[in-house]
């Protein structure tokens, strides 16, 4: 599989705002890693917490298409902004990011209403072991 322009930078200052901007296009719905948008300041925070082992920019040519991350637990996560998505470039993303992180296993936590998610990691190989459940005190 060639690379078609998709080259994964690490995460830097000046690519903030484009993280924000691709958080705000999430589903909340299909989210799982927060309930409710943060403000920009969360954002800043939780970025500055240095919260994935990597986490990269996703550039197509100039432009800056998605991100791509990497976890302490070899969690994978990635989102493609909306105007790229399917085009088959997640499956050239995923590669680079196995190839410059070799591990014997990589996870993915998908919503079960993330069906596009789900269907995208099933067809990466990737074989489903396990339900989550949350009870929460609010």
């Amino acid at each position: 599989m060639t690379n078609n322009g998709i080259v994964l930078k690490l995460v830097s200052k000046s690519d903030y705002r484009f993280l924000y901007n691709l958080l705000k296009e999430r589903d909340s719905r299909a989210n799982i890693s927060h309930k409710k948008m943060p403000t920009y300041n969360e954002h800043l925070e939780f970025i500055k917490s240095k919260p994935y082992t990597k986490w990269y920019i996703v550039k197509y040519g100039a432009q800056k298409i998605a991100s791509i991350y990497l976890t302490s637990q070899n969690e994978i996560g990635i989102f493609i902004k909306k105007t790229h998505q399917n085009k088959n470039l997640g499956r050239i993303m995923m590669s680079q990011l196995i190839k410059k992180n070799p591990r014997e296993r990589y996870l993915a936590n998908v919503s079960p209403k993330n069906k596009t998610s789900e269907n995208f990691f099933k067809s990466y190989g990737f074989k489903f072991i396990q339900k989550t459940y949350e009870l929460t005190q609010n």
